[in-house]
């Protein structure tokens, strides 16, 4: 049994990588962080921000490697799209909405394993509806809550990681900790921090801080409470994980004795 679990940036990875000491490893053909948790191996791979880079990281992995990965989980960091969602809330989806095309898919809705997500609400996660998988940082309080009519969480790398995973029948579910409010707007022009590769650029962000040197408090704030979300999400994948291995054990030793 493997598990593989997806971070876009290094920073959301850091408090759960800190507690169980990942070495750096490939996995398929992509770059990944190996942990032995609860008896199993656990592989995390860093996309990198925005959808693009999220398909590609997804397939880099999975094709090829999809045989030995159990399950998937597309996790992060969120903005919260309605005002009963607090920092650090931890958000487990049932589906994910994106408006990008794809021919291969009749719908823009990918729904979530139903298990995977029922696990996470016994787990302490908020069970919602829907994520929106943006082209683009959302970075306006008056775009969230417009698309708050339509989904609770906006991220932009779940849609493309769950399609991956549909392709080749691996159980994936969404989770998420919320770093910012619905009624809150972004410091900087957020899509001009990344570099090609889906990376935060400190040059860039040094460029945007020198355009708008007013905007720093409200950048030291987004900070602290993305630290805040990724130690929530630390938390809760320190307890969600061990659950998914003992569930599936015991549904193992169920499907054996049927067969005996």
């Amino acid at each position: 049994m493997k598990i593989l679990i997806t971070f876009a940036l290094e920073s959301e990875f850091a408090p759960w990588r800190a507690i169980h000491g990942f070495r750096l490893g490939t996995w398929g053909e992509a770059e990944a962080y190996f942990a032995d948790i609860a008896g199993v191996q656990v592989g995390v791979v860093l996309t990198g921000a925005g959808p693009k880079q999220a398909a590609l990281s997804a397939a880099a992995v999975m094709r090829g490697e999809s045989d030995s990965i159990s399950f998937c989980i597309s996790s992060g960091l969120a903005g919260g799209l309605k005002d009963a969602y607090e920092i650090g809330q931890v958000l487990a989806a049932q589906s994910v909405f994106s408006e990008a095309p794809h021919a291969d898919l009749p719908s823009h809705v990918l729904d979530s394993s139903s298990a995977l997500v029922a696990f996470a609400g016994e787990c302490g996660a908020t069970i919602v509806d829907q994520f929106y998988s943006a082209p683009h940082v959302v970075a306006r309080a008056e775009e969230k809550r417009h698309l708050g009519g339509v989904a609770d969480a906006v991220e932009m790398e779940s849609f493309e990681i769950l399609h991956e995973a549909a392709a080749f029948g691996i159980p994936a579910v969404p989770i998420r900790a919320i770093s910012d409010l619905a009624g809150e707007d972004m410091p900087l022009d957020m899509d001009g921090v990344f570099n090609d590769e889906g990376r935060i650029s400190i040059p860039r962000v040094l460029g945007q801080v020198a355009l708008h040197p007013g905007s720093v408090p409200d950048l030291m704030k987004l900070a602290n409470q993305s630290k805040r979300a990724a130690e929530s999400l630390a938390q809760f994948l320190d307890r969600y994980v061990p659950m998914l291995v003992d569930r599936a054990r015991v549904l193992e030793t169920g499907a054996a004795a049927v067969g005996q």
